[in-house]
């Protein structure tokens, strides 16, 4: 099993890769999830980066059997905030089963 360090650095990058950003221009500036999407080339909307979350969460579950249920986040959420939503469920033990 991974330490948190790495499954940090592993939804950082995945996220990041999802949205189209560097985890520099994600990370750097704590965009908000409404900066993210206009920022983004990939995203157009709300739709789009619930995309992302799920393949984000997918990952994973695909590389380390961890399940991760996000709650509904505003578009004022920064990005720091659903990392650390993200981090809180992949320690969770509860959610630990795919």
């Amino acid at each position: 099993m991974p330490d948190a360090q790495e499954l940090e650095s592993y939804i950082r990058r995945k996220f990041a890769e999802n949205v189209g950003l560097t985890e520099l221009e994600l990370f750097s500036e704590d965009l908000t999830l409404a900066a993210l999407i206009t920022r983004s080339e990939r995203m157009t909307n709300s739709v789009d980066l619930m995309e992302a979350f799920a393949r984000t969460s997918n990952g994973l579950r695909k590389d380390f059997g961890l399940r991760v249920r996000l709650p509904a986040l505003s578009l004022d959420t920064p990005v720091s905030k659903v990392l650390a939503v993200f981090m809180g469920e992949v320690t969770n033990p509860e959610r630990k089963s795919a």
